[in-house]
């Protein structure tokens, strides 16, 4: 597999979200439909536990996947590479501190692990002051859905841009 990366697209002048290794095509889909409507930049790290061509996540981001921006990369060492490491956030429940802490600006790259076990702990370790989470008051859940995740972090973010929220 080769690294594409969208042709007339500025990673710099949009929001960014990264899916490294996801596994749950409906969470894609969602969250696909979620970087349409907003347009930020959908970034998929492989290996993905479906593929792209899945009924399930054609279901999930219905008939919106022309209008989203997606960027494959072969691996998440790949999209390092390539990409700012100083414009990155690092999504986990093994952190304290919240989302709401940082200081987003366009071009930033919100990434997050797969369903079933996070962001690997050598990914966490490349910035731990860049690792956020979202609070839970309730001891008893483990962790958000992925999409709902991904939203309230995307819309905070464009909220501390500027844009229209």
């Amino acid at each position: 597999m080769t690294t594409y990366r969208c042709p007339t697209v500025d990673y710099t002048s949009h929001l960014n979200i990264v899916l490294v290794e996801p596994e749950i095509p409906p969470n894609t889909g969602s969250i696909a439909r979620l970087c349409g409507a907003t347009n930020a930049i959908l970034h998929l790290v492989h290996p993905l536990g479906f593929s792209t061509d899945d009924k399930h996540l054609r279901r999930a981001g219905l008939d919106y996947w022309k209008f989203v921006n997606i960027v494959y990369w072969e691996s998440f060492e790949a999209f390092l590479s390539q990409c700012d490491k100083d414009n990155m956030y690092f999504f986990t429940t093994k952190t304290e501190k919240s989302y709401t802490e940082a200081k987003f600006k366009q071009g930033d790259f919100l990434i997050f692990g797969k369903e079933t076990k996070g962001l690997p702990k050598p990914i966490l370790d490349l910035h731990p002051d860049r690792c956020l989470t979202l609070p839970m008051p309730n001891p008893n859940i483990r962790s958000l859905n992925l999409a709902m995740t991904a939203g309230i972090v995307l819309y905070e973010a464009m909220r501390q841009v500027g844009e229209n929220v």
